[in-house]
C-alpha cells in the first residue's frame, strides 16, 4: 500500500481553527475557538469528535479532513504525542461502513509512513492499521509476510510482548483467508518465547498446531516439534495428533480419530481434510523408501479403491512434493523423487552421501576430460611432425 506525503498549505493555528469550525458545524460538541492550552489540547478535542464526520460525509471529503488532522499530529513531539496518536487510532477503528474503513485505513497508513522510522509510536499505528485492514478486507495490502513486517520496525523493534500481541492479531485476521501465512505467523509467535516463559504459551502453541494441520499447503510439520512452547504440550492430545502428522501413517490417524473424535472436532479441524492430508503424507513416506509402489499396496496403505489410485496420484503430482510416473499397464507408480516428511540426522547423512557421490562423479568426469584433452594434444603434435 502506498500513501501520499502529508502537507497542508495552512499554518497549524489556521488548520486547528478550520477543523474546530467544521466539526462544530456538523453538530459536534466542540468550541469553534482555539484552546489557550496549545495545539495539543486542540488536537485532543478535535480527535474526540472527529468520528462525527462518518455520519454524513462523503469519503473524499472525510479523507481530506483526516489528512489535515494527521498533518498536525506529526508535528507533535514524541514525548507528548503518544496519547494523541492512540486516541486517533482508536477513532479510526470505529468506521461504520467498509468504504469509510478504507478511508481510515489510508489515513492510518499515511500517519504510519510520516512518523519517524525510529518512533515507537509506529507500532501502535500499525497494530490499529491491521485491525482496520481486516474491516475492509485489505489485510494483504498491509501485511505480506514476516520478513516485510520485521523490516517495517528495523529502526525501532517492538518489545517481545508487543510482537506477541501483534502476531496474535495477524494470525486472527489471516486464518480465514490465508492459512499458510497464518501458520507462519504462529510459528514466529512461538519463536518469541524462551525456555523461561514457554510454559505460559500453551494456547498459542495449540493454535499454531491447529493452523498448521488445517493448512492444505503445509506438509513439513517436523519443525514445530522443536519449538519450546510445543514441547510443553508433550503428553497432551494435540501433541499426539501433531506427532502423527509428522511421522505416522494414515492408520494411526484413523485410530486416533476413532478414539478422540470429539477432541478433533472441538479444535475446528475437518476430518475429511485431515484424511486427505494424511493420505498424501503417507504416500510421501512410502515414496521415500520405495522406487516403485503397486496400486494394490496403495489401496491398503491409503484406504482407497483401486479406481481412486490414479486420480489420487495425479493430485499428489500437482503439489510437486513427489515426482513420479504412473504405469497403468502394470498397475505401478514409479518414483523419481520426493520431499521428506521429516529432515533430521538420517536425512542430513543421506544428503551428505549424495553430495559426496556427486563430487566423486564430477572428479571422474574431470579426470576423463583431462585425459581426452591430453590425448588429442599428443595426436595433434604427432600429426604435425609427420607433415
Amino acid at each position: 500500500m502506498t500513501s501520499h506525503p502529508v502537507f497542508i498549505d495552512l499554518s497549524l493555528d489556521e488548520q486547528v481553527q478550520e477543523l474546530r469550525k467544521f466539526f462544530k458545524k456538523l453538530g459536534a460538541e466542540i468550541s469553534s475557538e482555539k484552546s489557550n492550552k496549545g495545539v495539543e489540547d486542540d488536537l485532543h478535542k478535535i480527535i474526540g469528535v472527529c468520528d462525527v464526520c462518518f455520519k454524513d460525509g462523503e469519503p473524499p471529503q472525510i479523507d481530506g479532513i483526516l489528512n489535515s488532522i494527521v498533518s498536525i499530529m506529526i508535528t507533535i513531539p514524541l514525548d507528548r504525542g503518544e496519547n494523541i496518536v492512540l486516541a486517533y487510532c482508536e477513532k479510526m477503528t470505529k468506521a461504520p461502513t467498509q468504504p469509510l474503513a478504507k478511508v481510515c485505513l489510508q489515513s492510518l497508513w499515511r500517519l504510519f509512513n510520516n512518523l519517524d522510522t525510529a518512533s515507537p509510536l509506529r507500532y501502535h499505528v500499525y497494530y490499529h492499521l491491521v485491525q482496520v485492514a481486516k474491516q475492509c478486507e485489505q489485510v494483504l495490502e498491509v501485511f505480506t509476510g514476516v520478513d516485510q513486517l520485521k523490516s517495517q520496525f528495523a529502526n525501532c523493534p517492538p518489545s517481545s510482548e508487543q510482537m506477541q500481541k501483534l502476531y496474535r492479531l495477524l494470525h486472527d485476521v489471516t486464518k480465514d483467508t490465508n492459512l499458510e501465512l497464518s501458520s507462519k505467523v504462529m510459528i514466529e509467535l512461538l519463536g518469541t518465547y524462551t525456555a523461561d516463559n514457554a510454559s505460559v504459551a500453551r494456547e498459542d502453541a495449540m493454535k499454531c498446531i491447529v493452523t498448521a494441520l488445517a493448512d492444505p499447503n503445509t506438509f513439513l510439520l517436523d519443525p514445530l516439534l522443536a519449538l519450546k512452547p510445543v514441547r510443553f504440550l508433550e503428553g497432551d492430545l494435540i501433541h499426539d495428533l501433531l506427532s502423527i502428522f509428522v511421522s505416522d501413517k494414515l492408520p494411526s490417524y484413523v485410530q486416533f480419530y476413532e478414539d478422540h473424535r470429539e477432541f478433533v472436532n472441538s479444535q475446528g479441524l475437518n476430518h475429511e481434510q485431515n484424511m486427505k492430508k494424511m493420505r498424501l503424507l503417507t504416500f510421501m513416506q512410502l515414496a521415500e523408501s520405495n522406487p516403485e509402489i503397486t496400486f494394490e499396496s496403495l489401496t491398503k496403505e491409503l484406504q482407497i479403491t483401486e479406481e481412486e489410485v490414479e486420480p489420487f496420484v495425479i493430485e499428489v503430482l500437482k503439489t510437486k512434493l513427489v515426482r513420479a510416473r504412473l504405469d497403468q499397464a502394470n498397475h505401478k507408480v514409479h518414483i523419481s523423487s520426493t520431499m521428506h516428511r521429516t529432515f533430521g540426522a538420517p536425512q542430513w547423512e543421506q544428503l551428505r552421501d549424495l553430495l559426496q557421490a556427486w563430487k566423486e562423479n564430477l572428479s571422474s568426469v574431470r579426470e576423463g576430460l583431462t585425459n581426452v584433452s591430453s590425448a588429442q594434444l599428443d595426436l595433434a603434435r604427432t600429426q604435425k611432425l609427420i607433415h
